[in-house]
């Protein structure tokens, strides 16, 4: 375990290797699992805000889901608010490309410009997930190990890409430039070390 500021990192984000392959995986973890992606309170606020911006980039059954469930969920085992679910287990935000890969209805209005918010946190940051225990002052950084992404670990072990370095955009857009560079510098130190 890695100790950067008030954050835990697990080892295994700078040791291990992941390259997103969307011709492999087609984007399943938009559609696989049980829960929808967590959102953070003030994600739901500006989703909130600005659903009507939003809207034209999804599905209709995404739509409709939105509208019978509201722009999030509250799911009780992980005790996390996130997106609301289809019936098979898709996000409710998410459509696909030309090519059947999955893609976010909230990224598309942010690349034409209707709003300035990227996608959750949790999205961009994948496959890191963020834990954070109700009574601490630590924030747990784990690497979400998820067979459908097979091919994106082979993908990061011919690149020679970390977990981290894959994740570089996301983690500085939540903790910022400088925990970024510490963390890499700490990763370089470990495998300079070996």
């Amino acid at each position: 375990m890695i100790i950067i500021k008030d954050k835990l990192v697990s080892d295994d984000i700078v040791e291990k290797q992941f390259m997103c392959n969307l011709q492999a995986c087609k984007g399943a973890c938009c559609w696989e699992g049980d829960f929808g992606a967590p959102l953070e309170d003030d994600e739901i606020q500006y989703i909130q805000e600005h659903y009507d911006k939003i809207e034209p980039f999804l599905k209709e059954a995404g739509k409709a889901v939105i509208q019978e469930k509201d722009q999030y969920t509250y799911y009780e085992e992980p005790a996390e608010n996130g997106t609301p679910l289809l019936e098979n287990g898709a996000c409710a935000y998410m459509t696909y490309d030309q090519n059947g890969i999955a893609q976010c209805g909230i990224e598309l209005a942010h690349r034409a410009g209707e709003i300035d918010f990227k996608k959750p946190i949790s999205c961009h940051l994948y496959p890191i997930r963020v834990l954070k225990e109700e009574h601490s002052v630590y924030e747990a950084l784990n690497y979400d190990k998820w067979d459908i992404c097979s091919a994106a670990c082979q993908k990061g072990k011919e690149q020679q890409i970390a977990v981290y370095q894959f994740a570089r955009d996301a983690i500085i857009r939540k903790y910022g430039p400088d925990f970024y560079d510490e963390l890499d510098a700490v990763a370089k130190y470990i495998s300079e070390s070996k």
